[in-house]
């Protein structure tokens, strides 16, 4: 048996009706690589159950601790109900993109089943009239709750499904190899173990103390005259109030060369900090057409992966999270990376001194669910939404393989991602890589974002902003945009 940590127990504490806490993949395939052009739902299920051994995620369950005196433990005893966890849909014709959309929201907006291990599978047919799609295409949908996986440990669930050839030779598939089953543990060793864990929380305390002190003086050394914008009080837009049960999903598609053309334009650079100026622009375009954009620049919070090397493959949460102004203040595109990219280096800078990794420590040493009933709280009164948003949005990076991959024979030909959203923070934006391609996929709560289309052209039309002035051709419309005009990039 293993203990969540703390960082897991607040994802699980506090899910509430409105923000289920589930992250997740969609994944959109072509058949015509598998054995007759075909691949059938009977297929999937069988990779999924030769494959359930790679991963504790879809065979673990949640053991409570009696009166929630500490946190629960993952039980790992009994093999998935793959017929459960793995459903059948298809779209309504003409089956297209916002109809897509419009389904992977509904499904992101459902809980998990907490009786069962915490994921959930859905295949979607009838993609037949989505651009740039083969015909008999389908999607999957992987949602796993976010108490265990984050980002990283995500890569290593997906990976595990596929393989590098459409079809491998016997002894030569991909992935994590088999784990060894761990029988469920008892009541008694329930209690034995909270009995250890225990015992410990005082020394940890102290040993925490310790080590944040000399932490935080050299905070104040090295940082004490290059203070971040982004750690002033933040703007209120529409995406941080209380949101909905509701969901929207959108994302676009990039090619990486074109890309990592921009990246090269502004020196020390990075991929990232190109993806988070194109969320800055459509963000800046999105809320001008409203006549909501704020005169200071908004932040984003940027999870940062601290896994060590023992913890790699191990499930649950070792994140930290920078906080970066996303300067759109600025109008000018490619000023507007460069300024982004400082901020980035400068939150870095304060994330090293601090301690990345001694962030996360303290999350765990935190009573989770004291601060999950406040968090709880503070929603139900409204106070959550009603003041000052610690981030404007997230933007996540959750790097892929980047050569192609293969399920049941089918080869992968776009990723996204799925992250959940929480009060005070209504709009996730997560960047994916995968052969050559980047996308930006986000969700957020309907009433916030009523027309998820649109803010798809503003990311394109972020994008390519950003692409012209690299070529130094010159700017085909002004900040504030109308919806008419912006075309649809097509997705790769």
């Amino acid at each position: 048996m293993q203990q969540l940590s703390g960082q897991d127990a607040l994802f699980l504490y506090g899910e509430m009706d409105n923000a289920p806490m589930h992250i997740g993949s969609v994944l959109i395939y072509d058949p015509a690589t598998a054995p007759g052009g075909l691949v059938r739902f009977r297929d999937i299920l069988r990779t999924f159950r030769e494959r359930s051994a790679r991963s504790p995620v879809f065979t673990r369950r949640l053991v409570p601790v009696p009166f929630d005196i500490d946190y629960p433990f993952w039980s790992d005893a009994e093999d998935p109900d793959i017929e459960f966890h793995v459903r059948h849909i298809a779209l309504p014709r003409p089956g297209d993109w916002r109809q897509f959309c419009i389904q992977i929201a509904r499904i992101h907006a459902r809980a998990l089943d907490r009786a069962h291990p915490l994921w959930e599978a859905y295949v979607i047919e009838g993609l037949d009239n989505v651009e740039g799609l083969p015909p008999g295409s389908f999607a999957l949908f992987l949602k796993i709750h976010h108490a265990a996986i984050d980002g990283a440990s995500g890569v290593d669930i997906v990976a595990a499904l596929h393989d590098l050839e459409a079809q491998p030779e016997s002894g030569e598939r991909s992935g994590p190899q088999p784990r060894a089953r761990r029988d469920a543990g008892s009541e008694l060793d329930v209690l034995r173990l909270l009995g250890r864990s225990l015992i410990r929380q005082p020394m940890g305390v102290l040993e925490m103390l310790g080590r944040s002190v000399p932490a935080w003086l050299r905070v104040r050394e090295g940082l004490r005259e290059r203070r971040l914008r982004s750690l002033g009080p933040k703007e209120h837009t529409r995406f941080n109030g209380r949101i909905s049960p509701h969901r929207v999903f959108g994302a676009i598609g990039m090619s990486l060369r074109e890309v990592g053309e921009i990246r090269d334009s502004v020196p020390g650079a990075t991929v990232n900090d190109v993806m988070l100026a194109v969320v800055s622009g459509a963000l800046r375009r999105y809320l001008t057409d409203k006549g909501e954009l704020p005169p200071k620049s908004l932040v984003a919070g940027a999870p940062v992966n601290v896994r060590e090397d023992a913890e790699l493959g191990a499930g649950g949460n070792r994140v930290s999270m920078m906080s970066i102004a996303l300067r759109t203040d600025v109008d000018e595109p490619l000023e507007r990376l460069r300024l982004v990219h400082e901020e980035a280096v400068a939150s870095k800078a304060y994330i090293h001194a601090v301690g990345a990794r001694l962030l996360t420590d303290w999350s765990n040493r935190m009573p989770a669910r004291i601060a999950a009933l406040g968090f709880r709280a503070a929603s139900a009164t409204g106070l959550l939404g009603s003041g000052r948003p610690l981030f404007n949005t997230i933007v996540t990076n959750v790097p892929g393989a980047q050569v192609p991959l293969y399920m049941a024979g089918a080869r992968l030909l776009r990723a996204y991602g799925v992250g959940p959203c929480l009060d005070s923070m209504g709009l996730f934006q997560v960047v994916t890589s995968y052969a050559g391609q980047i996308a930006i996929s986000f969700q957020c709560c309907r009433d916030m974002m009523p027309d998820p289309g649109f803010y798809e052209q503003c990311l394109s039309a972020s994008f390519e902003e950003l692409l012209a002035a690299v070529r130094g051709q010159p700017r085909k419309a002004p900040a504030h945009t109308p919806r008419r005009r912006v075309a649809k990039r097509r997705l790769p």
